[in-house]
This record gives structure tokens, sequence and C-alpha cells, in this order.
């Protein structure tokens, strides 16, 4: 039966991953994944984060089943959290689900189930998984432009269709819609009939975590149907405990236990339940006001550190002599910058500097230590150069 299977594509990022490992230079840079790292390089476990577990293992005496929910004390921590008021919560439910990729999945089977065939637009250029995710669970995808043009590309959205959007720190590009564009987008929502998806993956990393919000909630007060899909990954530094949640607006109570049962009904068929680790983890922190209070603190120092990061880099590009590049990172935020680097300039800067991007020139402007900068900046630069012809012989 094996032989059949056909030889399907691989991850490009777990793909470059792999390549980065596998380069023997000792000067090699990883910015390919998105995971902040800190001034030593290191992914760490937040000191809030670190105490909530300490307190888990000393009053845990049981590993029972949470149900196809999930931490329910984590769901409503979440729905206080993203939606802020209890206007807002009260007309909403939420799920706990296996990251926020599994939130992206239960929401597009959701989707699915309401209307097959619905359309989802999603950005282009978008986060790499978006579209397998959506394709996945048996949607169409169509594609609306970043900047300038996406209020545009989106009035042909049609009622019914549902629009995926990048709540804050847009993955790739690191730039986002500015308020006018928020309340625009909104509007077309509300005028045209389609419904807003936002994926939720860094707040807290851009402009604070209730800047980082604010679109969010207010698509919330204005729409009556609105669809999210939280991660816990960056923000609270969990990555490999894999914690979401997925959380749905709608009309009604009835509607919303509607809801809730056919994302319960599409985990269960997936992996029936979610790890409770680190959405106990995430319902400590948040329901104790001195580990919030620590989270946040440790919160706005990443965000910092990040920003430092890019107005660093900026300013080595400068003095390199590449304004262009420099003014192009300038307006980014989050986790992410896109160089405007060709995808050969991207695998000569691999080549020449072992310095690891994607080919669409996406680099994780977190992972980068202050004392590399420089480093990063000399290997942006070494890539634009155009490469001398060697002579005939």
């Amino acid at each position: 039966m094996l032989e059949l299977l056909a030889a399907p594509p691989v991850d490009p990022l777990w793909d470059l991953s792999a390549e980065y490992a596998a380069d023997p230079r000792p000067e090699r840079l990883d910015l390919v994944l998105g995971v902040y790292r800190n001034h030593h390089g290191v992914t760490p476990v937040m000191a809030a984060v670190k105490e909530a577990e300490i307190r888990l293992a000393d009053r845990s005496d049981s590993k029972e089943y949470r149900g196809l929910s999930g931490h329910t004390a984590f769901n409503r921590a979440m729905l206080s959290m993203v939606l802020g008021t209890e206007a807002r919560t009260s007309r909403a439910t939420a799920v706990q689900t296996v990251a926020g990729t599994g939130a992206l999945r239960l929401v597009a089977d959701l989707v699915r189930q309401t209307r097959p065939g619905t359309t989802v637009w999603i950005s282009d250029p978008a986060y790499v998984n978006h579209r397998p995710i959506l394709e996945g669970a048996g949607l169409a995808v169509r594609t609306y432009g970043c900047g300038d043009g996406m209020l545009d590309d989106l009035r042909a959205a049609r009622r019914g269709d549902v629009v995926l959007l990048q709540g804050c720190c847009h993955n790739p590009t690191g730039i986002d819609p500015d308020a006018a564009t928020w309340e625009a987008l909104a509007g077309l929502a509300a005028e045209h009939g389609w419904v807003p998806f936002v994926d939720l993956a860094y707040h807290g990393l851009g402009d604070g975590l209730d800047a980082d919000l604010w679109a969010t909630r207010m698509l919330a007060d204005r729409l009556p149907e609105v669809l999210i899909a939280v991660s816990c990954s960056k923000n609270f530094g969990l990555y490999s405990d894999r914690t979401g949640c997925a959380i749905v607006l709608g009309p009604s109570r009835q509607t919303l236990r509607h809801v809730e049962t056919a994302l319960q009904n599409a985990a269960r068929v997936m992996y029936s339940m979610p790890p409770d680790h680190g959405a106990a983890v995430v319902a400590t922190v948040l329901a104790d006001q001195g580990l919030r209070a620590v989270w946040r603190e440790e919160l706005d120092a990443m965000r910092g550190r990040i920003t430092a990061n890019r107005a660093d880099l900026v300013a080595h590009l400068d003095a390199l002599g590449c304004p262009e590049v420099a003014a192009s990172l300038r307006s980014q935020k989050g986790m992410f910058s896109m160089l405007p680097l060709t995808p050969e300039q991207m695998r000569r800067m691999r080549r020449q500097s072992a310095i690891y991007g994607t080919n669409a020139g996406r680099i994780n402007i977190a992972g980068v230590c202050a004392h590399r900068i420089p480093f990063l900046a000399q290997g942006i630069a070494a890539a634009l150069e155009t490469p001398r012809a060697v002579p005939a012989l």
C-alpha cells in the first residue's frame, strides 16, 4: 500500500530549519522559525510560567480527562483577556485547542459544517500554514493584497464569505492596518455580510497587549459574528505545550451552544481533547494578580527587546549604505521583519553569510541576539551586492 504514496511536499520552514541544523559554520544564524530568544540566544521559560508550574506540581493529584472543551478556567480566562468586557464575553464561547494551529483548523471545520464550500480570503503574502489548513478543511481560498489594495480587494468578498485577518504583528510582513483601515474593514463586513476570522498569535509583542487586541475588540463591538483563533505559544512562551483557544462570537446563546458542540465534535474526531498542562499554566497565571503582573512585565520586556533589535538593525543598515532596506523595516512590528530581497538574494545570504531566512524575505527579528545585529546587517548588505562576473579565460 505505502508504495503507492507519491512524494509529498515538505514544509518549507522546517525544511530550512533542517538545512540550518546541518550547516557546519559556527557563525550561522537561524532566523527561520518564529520563536523569541533572549540576549543569550535561548528561548526562555518565563518566570511567571515557571512559578505557575511549581504551584501546579505541588497541588497536582490527578491526570483525569478535562473534557472535549478542555480546561474551562483557561477558556474563561482567554475570553476575558481577548475580549476585555462582559458585554463582549457574554456573546462568546471558547474551546481550548492544540495551539493556534488547532484553533485555526477547528474554526475552519466549523465554517465547513455551517456552509460547505465557503470561500475564505487570506492575505497575500500570508502565514505559510493558512492556506493548507483551510484547504485541508475543504474550504475554497482567495487572496487579498496587503497595504493599499486591501480594501479594494475585499470589496469583492460576498455575503457568507469569511475573511481571515491577522489581529496584530502580521506574519510575514510585520505591517498592520492602521486604525482607520480596521474601521473600514468593519464597515465592509457589515455592508457586504462577510465574517471576520481573526488570527491572534503575537498579541503583546507589537504595541502592547491591549493595543494589539484593540482591532479584535472593535470588530466584536461592531459585528454580530466574529471568529477568533488564539495562540499562547509566543506571549506565554509555551511553544511545545501547544496551548490555544478557539473563540466564536454569535448572536444568541442557542447559536453559541450549537457552535460549542460543533467545535467539540470536530476536536473529538481529530485529537479528542487538548493537552492540559499549558492551559493550566495560563489559567494559573491569569487568575493570580501577582503572577499576572510578572507575566505582563516579562511580555513588555520581550516587546521592548524586539523593538530595539529592529531599530538597531535599521541603524546598521543605514550606516552600511542600505537606506531602502532600512526604510522598509521602520514601520514593521512584532516578531518578523520582511526584507525587500529577492529569493536569489535570500539564498545568497545563506550561502555567503550563513544567515537563514525564508526565500520570501522573512526573518525572525525576535530570534537575534543584540550583539549579532551588525553581523546580520553585513550579511544583508552583502546579499544586495551584484555578484561580479567571472572573466572568460
